[in-house]
């Protein structure tokens, strides 16, 4: 079995793992530890495919609502990478460890198992933050689901934070959005559309919106790297 046949396998394999109610439970309950200090209002998601090339977009949103003090406390470049750290922490976490995130100097890898199964590579972090918008951004470099054409071709992850205006000077209003773009999958090209959307797509979307909602609890890991920390 070649080794984009394994990776799909278990992919399907976590297709409905990811999907668990138990499982689900089990995260649900590890949330509710403490209050939520922000309310998350609702989340949104939107796929595209550009019909020429097959080049994926996938974006979903999330409305935050939290305290103005809180905010200020965390808008920082700082606490933009420990959001990105965040992001990975929680999809090791809600996969059981079945995909973490191996780092080097350069270079971020989302490996499923076994070391040589590296899904997607993607070049070292790049960071935006202004007093209205904070933005992390990983350009893709490779993978096992990256068709060749997309290796190096401008596609890429992100995370971006906006403030939006508040009717209720208490309170801070965030847009979060987490988008992949330019994307073109492997799955797609080399299988069909049809398993790329049943695995790889539809568990990105589940656990993407599942980080989304557990952003209420404020709770960002500590980087790995610690590049942004003295400019907290």
């Amino acid at each position: 079995m070649s080794a984009l046949a394994t990776a799909v396998a278990l992919l399907a394999a976590a297709a409905p793992m990811s999907a668990s109610p138990r499982l689900w439970e089990r995260v649900r309950r590890g949330l509710a530890r403490r209050p939520a200090p922000a309310v998350v209002a609702g989340t949104s998601s939107t796929i595209s495919t550009e019909g020429a090339t097959g080049a994926v977009r996938s974006v979903q949103t999330a409305e935050l609502f939290l305290p103005a003090g809180a905010l200020e406390q965390i808008w920082s470049p700082e606490h933009l990478e420990r959001l990105a750290r965040t992001y990975w922490r929680f999809l090791s976490r809600v996969t059981l460890g079945l995909i973490h995130v191996h780092y080097t100097e350069r270079e971020r890898s989302v490996v499923l198992l076994l070391p040589a199964l590296k899904l997607l590579t993607f070049d070292a972090p790049e960071y935006e933050m202004d007093s209205q918008r904070g933005l992390v951004r990983w350009r893709i470099a490779r993978g096992l689901l990256v068709a060749r054409r997309g290796r190096d071709g401008g596609g890429y992850l992100q995370i971006e934070v906006l403030r939006l205006p508040s009717t209720d000077p208490g309170r801070a209003h965030l847009r979060v959005e987490v988008e992949v773009a330019n994307f073109y999958p492997s799955i797609a090209h080399r299988l069909s559309r049809g398993i790329y959307d049943a695995t790889q797509s539809r568990i990105h979307v589940i656990i993407t919106h599942a980080f989304l909602r557990s952003l209420r609890r404020l709770d960002l890991a500590e980087s790995r790297v610690g590049r942004l920390r003295r400019l907290g």
